[in-house]
């Protein structure tokens, strides 16, 4: 841990600094270099890259130097920070912010003042240290009066300024070290996707209450894009409703299924019943034979018994069938005489039958 202008928090170096300077980097913001009069005690030396990775001196932290616009201060920023602040085992990082006049000057407008990207780098957690209106281009006074070992920056030729390299000094007094780009994101990155989904985010802070004076925005433009609005809420309500009726409709085929599933199984369970009790070797065939046996018995004639005594009958003259069972048709006699007549002949027949 390090406080104000490098001075470690080892028992040698608390009595050159007060207690009030000293910097907790997790709990408090960096200081600015221009708010405080706490200067490092230790004796500056010139080092090599070689010697600071050895992690000598021992008596101060190695002193590296990082500036920049940092204008909507974003994770590559951060990145690029960590990579200078971790160079070296004992390291104290001073950042240079450059102010708005020296950065529209050389390198256009930004989306950020001064005061808030300066507020931006006090609450990175690798910066121990900021220093306000950084010159665009470093020199022996400025790298003396801060006592700046080394400045890390990535390696790309950065032409500003009449130059074609503005580090080109620093690489050629060997304090310069690189470090390696974030792909992917970037200030221009960031401005490049507002300025294309301009009107999204235009629609957005008209409906959070924002003025179309506040955004530059045209009366016609207004109308149009608080209509887009109107628009969107109605396809809103619309997809709403839309996943509403398909839960209500997943909601019915889960019951139409399970009607379905019950009906089914009720199904089976009458079939069975039914084929117990009708089926080919069913309850009903069973009781059905019974009934039919016993009907048959109760209707077929009895058997004569074997010993009953038989009528003899003369052998002469063969029995002739008697049929007194069968109903015999007779006329109706016309008179009266017809009918003693008949009588008569009756009367005659039986005579000779004896």
């Amino acid at each position: 841990m390090v406080h104000h202008q490098g001075c470690t928090m080892e028992e040698d170096a608390r009595d050159k600094c007060p207690p009030k300077f000293w910097r907790k980097t997790l709990t408090a913001p960096a200081p600015f270099a221009d708010e405080t009069s706490c200067q490092c005690q230790a004796p500056h030396e010139k080092l090599t890259i070689a010697q600071a990775r050895l992690g000598t001196p021992v008596d101060r932290p190695v002193r590296v130097y990082a500036d920049g616009i940092f204008d909507l201060f974003h994770s590559g920023h951060a990145r690029a920070l960590m990579q200078a602040k971790t160079l070296f085992p004992n390291s104290y990082l001073l950042v240079g912010v450059c102010s708005d006049d020296l950065t529209h000057k050389f390198k256009g407008f930004t989306v950020m003042n001064e005061a808030e990207r300066y507020e931006a780098l006090r609450h990175c957690r690798y910066v121990d240290e900021v220093i306000r209106d950084a010159p665009w281009t470093l020199t022996p006074e400025f790298l003396e009066k801060h006592k700046i070992d080394f400045v890390a920056h990535d390696d790309i030729p950065y032409s500003s300024a009449g130059s074609d390299d503005v580090y080109k000094h620093i690489k050629e007094a060997g304090m310069f070290i690189p470090t390696q780009r974030t792909e992917g994101i970037s200030t221009s990155d960031i401005i490049t996707r507002i300025v294309r989904d301009y009107d999204v985010y235009a629609r957005r802070n008209l409906q959070r209450g924002y003025t179309a004076k506040e955004l530059n925005v045209s009366f016609i433009n207004e109308k149009k894009y608080r209509f887009q609005n109107q628009v969107d809420k109605m396809k809103e309500k619309v997809k709403n409703v839309e996943e509403r009726s398909k839960e209500f409709v997943n909601r019915v085929e889960e019951k139409s299924h399970d009607l379905i599933q019950k009906w089914e199984e009720k199904s089976r369970e009458f079939i069975g019943n039914f084929l117990e009790l009708f089926g080919p070797d069913g309850a009903w065939k069973q009781m059905f034979q019974e009934r039919s046996s016993r009907m048959l018995q109760a209707f077929s004639p009895k058997q004569s018994p074997v010993s009953s005594p038989t009528r003899s009958r003369s052998p002469s003259r063969s029995p002739s069938p008697t049929f007194s069972w069968l109903p015999i048709k007779t006329s109706p006699p016309s008179s009266p005489k017809a009918a003693s007549a008949s009588i008569s002949s009756m009367s005659e027949g039986d005579e000779d039958e004896k």
